[in-house]
């Protein structure tokens, strides 16, 4: 859609900068807050990153709609209609962050008519930029990328999240999976501890699958653009469509691996949707 090149130039500078903003506080002592429970965490970087990615957006995309995570955490509606949306999370994997693990990126996703159209996400601390837009490929630092070509699961590296919400249910359906998959078996499972950038290893042919419930739709938006292009298969965890807003997600290198994977994981305990 070439009337949203600007767009997509716009959201690769300012993946840029807000990655330069991440990797100047990688290694500094940080102010560490919690939404809500001891596993959610926020910093001063990611409320700064957001701030001057959406700032620098809304100056020059007015009419535009915006759905930055920060912001819906202070309160914005998180609301998705027709109109060109913003998907923004400024860091996501906050906790790799505080950490310093390497696995930190600010995604930016771009949908129309709740489609997505384009993906940016900038893994900062190891300087990778994937992107993608919706019938021209998907890249890692401008180079094509491609899905793995295994076949089944039983031959796939896996990638499953424990993530932020850890009440009973939730936590028991998730540690239940990965003793399925064990079992199942599939060569291994991993966890990168940012969706965005499982979804770029999926893409990239470096992980065969991904599922996760609980996350929210800035962490998968751009993911979603980026793996499609790059060949691979998305849909929710129970072989449907993939709602965006649903806060559920399994992404695929082929539609083979992701109906396996409906098979094994159990993703019964439902979460608030993002736009409820």
């Amino acid at each position: 859609m070439a009337e949203y090149d600007g767009c997509f130039d716009a959201a690769v500078h300012f993946a840029r900068k807000g990655g330069e903003m991440i990797r100047d506080a990688f290694h500094k002592p940080k102010v560490i807050t919690e939404k809500g429970c001891s596993t959610d965490l926020v910093t001063e970087t990611d409320e700064a990153v957001e701030k001057m990615i959406i700032g620098g957006l809304r100056e020059r995309f007015p009419e535009h709609n915006f759905i930055g995570e920060e912001s819906v955490a202070a309160g914005a509606r998180c609301q998705l209609d027709d109109r060109p949306t913003w998907m923004i999370d400024p860091v996501d994997g906050t906790t790799n962050f505080v950490h310093r693990f390497p696995y930190v990126a600010v995604s930016i996703g771009f949908l129309v008519n709740r489609e997505p159209v384009f993906g940016v996400i900038y893994n900062a601390p190891q300087d990778i930029m994937y992107t993608a837009r919706r019938g021209q490929g998907a890249f890692r630092n401008g180079q094509a990328i491609n899905v793995s070509g295994v076949p089944s699961l039983n031959q796939s590296l896996v990638l499953l999240e424990l993530g932020s919400s850890r009440e009973g249910e939730h936590l028991a359906e998730k540690v239940l999976n990965y003793a399925n998959l064990g079992k199942h078996p599939v060569h291994s499972i991993r966890s990168l501890g940012s969706a965005a950038l499982n979804m770029c290893a999926v893409a990239s042919g470096e992980a065969e699958a991904y599922c996760e419930t609980g996350m929210h739709c800035w962490d998968i938006a751009a993911g979603t653009v980026i793996l499609r292009e790059a060949g691979g298969y998305v849909c929710d965890p129970d072989a449907t469509a993939l709602d965006v807003m649903s806060r559920r997600v399994l992404a695929a290198n082929c539609e083979n691996i992701a109906k396996e994977m409906c098979s094994v994981v159990k993703c019964n305990h439902c979460l608030a949707r993002d736009d409820a």
